[in-house]
């Protein structure tokens, strides 16, 4: 898709050097990626923090981990 969009050139170099890009379009690239993958993340912590797991002794954990 081409898009065109008017972005501070200050916010595009940042993106570019923080991402190690040599071109704005791999540059968006990345940061979007990556933004979306933290999104991600963010919903995944709010449906496990509904439900923990809560782990009283890791004894019964370390004993099945060791027998595999």
């Amino acid at each position: 898709m081409k898009v065109t969009a008017i972005i501070e050139d200050a916010l595009v170099n940042d993106v570019k050097e923080f991402t190690h890009s040599s071109t704005v379009t791999e540059a968006i690239t990345i940061a979007l990626r990556d933004w979306i993958d933290i999104y991600n993340i963010k919903e995944l912590n709010k449906e496990i923090s509904k439900k923990p797991i809560i782990i009283e002794h890791g004894n019964k954990i370390r004993e099945a981990n060791r027998r595999t």
